[in-house]
């Protein structure tokens, strides 16, 4: 298997699919018609090559992630509203900043600050700085898993794991060299190792290793430390999603394990009307034919089988 570096999401009643610089929406509109927007999206690195720096990468593929994510979520959003909202560029790109602001600042103060000051609470009966680190990234991993469960029980949410589902059986099915139809999808996987839960939880375990290396006494500087190392946490985090999707290496995939587990919680198994969904963004952004023929030998519509 050969990594064909397509990615997305799932969104409201449908599927954002990126490749390179190219980005479509395919959503299933209220009265069944499935519409599809496909544009250009270009990183916020002020300068290209930084997207492909190692470590560095990361850090603008994590923010160019959030962006193009809430882009699109409110875009599909756009069709399930009772009244269209006409908006001027300059408020929506205002609002848009707004709402990747208020995302990173609840995200840092949930899963990063929230469990130090938790875990510090224990010093009494665990004077151990290394063992009150650990319990630290525990309790994170814990918040995270136990924020999946919650919102989970909320019915949008539900569909939209169903299209996260769709859209991971969709690379799936590809990567595996087969004909990408709705049958062939269906049987495919819904858990991958480039998924942004994987990417998650490694943010989660490798901020336990790099706080665990760098101690600092004050508590203030452990909140600031938390913080400042958020950027380097992301770019590791990065790389390691990265191998984990080009590499069948036994270690490897043993370090994936627990973040496609998670994956079993935050995908659901689609029905044939969000496959199809899927299928669309796909085909609107990615030549699969192309890549199958070029890492399978044959053409990928003559190709079928169970994985």
């Amino acid at each position: 298997m050969k990594s064909s570096d397509i990615g997305g999401q799932a969104v409201l009643e449908g599927i954002m699919m990126r490749h390179e610089d190219v980005y479509s929406v395919a959503v299933r509109k209220p009265d069944g018609e499935i519409f599809v927007k496909k544009d250009e999206y270009h990183s916020v690195a002020p300068w290209k090559p930084l997207t492909e720096i190692p470590f560095i990468r990361g850090v603008f593929k994590f923010i160019d992630s959030m962006i193009l994510g809430i882009k699109t979520l409110t875009f599909s959003a756009e069709f399930y509203e009772e009244e269209e909202a006409h908006k001027e560029k300059k408020e929506e790109k205002l609002m848009m900043a707004g709402a990747v602001l208020f995302s990173v600042v609840a995200a840092i103060g949930i899963f990063m600050v929230l469990p130090y000051f938790l875990s510090s609470l224990l010093k009494p009966f665990v004077p151990s700085y290394i063992w009150r680190t650990i319990i630290e990234g525990f309790m994170r991993i814990g918040i995270f898993i136990a924020y999946v469960l919650l919102i989970s029980r909320m019915e949008d949410i539900q569909r939209t794991y169903m299209y996260h589902g769709a859209e991971h059986k969709c690379i799936n099915c590809i990567e595996h060299g087969l004909a990408l139809t709705v049958d062939n999808v269906r049987i495919s996987s819904r858990q991958h190792k480039r998924c942004g839960t994987s990417f998650l939880f490694f943010v989660l375990a490798i901020s336990i290793i790099l706080l665990l290396l760098i101690r600092v006494e004050s508590p203030i500087l452990r909140v600031v430390v938390r913080i400042a190392l958020l950027p380097v946490i992301a770019g590791i985090s990065y790389e390691a999603l990265k191998l984990a999707g080009r590499s069948e290496n036994p270690v490897v995939n043993l370090l994936s394990k627990p973040g496609l587990a998670i994956q079993k919680l935050t995908t659901k198994e689609p029905d044939d009307d969000m496959i199809e969904v899927a299928i669309q963004a796909v085909e609107a952004v990615f030549d699969w034919r192309a890549y199958e023929a070029e890492n399978f030998g044959v053409a990928g519509d003559k190709r079928s089988g169970m994985l």
